[in-house]
């Protein structure tokens, strides 16, 4: 090993993962944006339901829990690296529930939810959900350097 990838390797005992942390709190920040975009619509009476109510409920346990994730995600941990794999597949998952439906809804002659509002929903999420993915990657990657590292100097 170099005398620079060692030192490398050395100095992330001391130092915070503040990519992968920067990347999930960037989650956060696109999934706000998501929040906005669709909340901020009214097409009669189509977003008073229960759906509307569970998305709410659900964005507020993503923010919770990613903004978890970024804390832990600082200390090198690989576990909350699943857990932002998982909340990745969760934005994934819901284009295909509320922004698809209202997409394809119509209230009174009128479409709920226009195309232009539709593809900007889904690229939020998308890059809600890739912010996700490449900070747990980089996460995993750095914390199992960093474990083959601390496990090689206590040798």
């Amino acid at each position: 090993m170099s005398e620079d990838r060692f030192t490398q390797l050395d100095r992330m005992r001391y130092t915070k993962n503040t990519a992968s942390s920067r990347l999930a709190l960037l989650a956060i920040v696109f999934d706000v944006l998501f929040f906005i975009s669709l909340y901020k619509s009214d097409v009669g009476t189509y977003y008073y339901t229960a759906l509307i109510g569970a998305s709410i409920i659900y964005n507020l346990v993503f923010m919770l829990a990613t903004f978890l994730c970024s804390e832990g995600v600082k200390n090198y941990n690989a576990n909350y690296s699943y857990v932002m794999f998982g909340l990745g597949v969760g934005q994934i998952i819901r284009i295909f529930i509320l922004p698809m439906q209202a997409h394809q809804a119509v209230v009174a002659n009128q479409q709920v939810m226009g195309d232009a509002q539709f593809i900007r929903m889904v690229i939020y999420l998308v890059a809600s959900a890739l912010c996700l993915f490449a900070g747990a990657i980089i996460n995993l990657n750095k914390s199992r350097a960093l474990k083959a590292h601390i496990a090689s100097l206590q040798a």
